[in-house]
């Protein structure tokens, strides 16, 4: 379909990014060159996610609707709704998102020496904990809200996967499915059976 973009494709996928962004931690130059670079998008796949902030955004929201017996939020395409929104009606949140998700970083590498995406699904689950009750280094979030930046993606968390897919999000009606609901018709592209 024109203008749809593939998602994050799996979370061994986001790893390989994340891991290559994570070298310099390894080679200890620290978590600040790390964080660096997430910075504006550069031409590829994405409106205006780096292909690092991409990944990032899949797998917090992949904590916040994670897929059980029915699909996640990454299933769901929902960093595709966010960086869709971000290169339009959310533009004016761009900046407030690629500052959080460097906070995001910062704040994995000061609790556990590693990136997030490196992190066991419960670590990441009890950072996430921490930025929603607001229990973080006030040097690292000194300048911007935890509590409301995890309050915002995750808003928009449930924007994507519930929405409308015409937004972006909710792939193959993956949250439609989910709750058994018959999928929105949409006048003019009905296909009824000839009686």
């Amino acid at each position: 379909m024109k203008g749809e973009k593939k998602g994050v494709s799996s979370r061994r996928d986001c790893l390989k990014v994340m891991a290559v962004a994570a070298g310099g931690v390894a080679a200890g130059v620290g978590g600040a060159s790390l964080v660096g670079r997430l910075g504006p998008a550069s031409p590829g796949r994405w409106l205006v996610l780096t292909e690092e902030e991409a990944c990032l955004v899949d797998l917090v929201t992949e904590q916040i609707i994670p897929s059980d017996q029915f699909a996640g939020a990454s299933a769901a395409g929902v960093v595709n709704f966010i960086d869709q929104q971000l290169d339009g009606s959310y533009r004016n949140l761009l900046d407030g998102y690629r500052t959080g998700l460097k906070r995001i970083e910062k704040m994995s590498v000061e609790m556990f020496g590693r990136t997030f995406a490196s992190l066991k699904w419960d670590e990441q689950t009890g950072l996430l904990q921490a930025m929603e009750s607001g229990k973080v280094s006030k040097k690292i979030w000194a300048e911007q809200d935890s509590r409301r930046f995890f309050r915002m993606i995750c808003d928009h968390t449930m924007q994507g996967f519930y929405g409308s897919p015409k937004h972006g999000g909710n792939k193959n009606y993956v949250s439609y499915r989910m709750m058994g609901l018959e999928y929105p018709r949409v006048i003019g592209q009905n296909r009824y059976p000839e009686i």
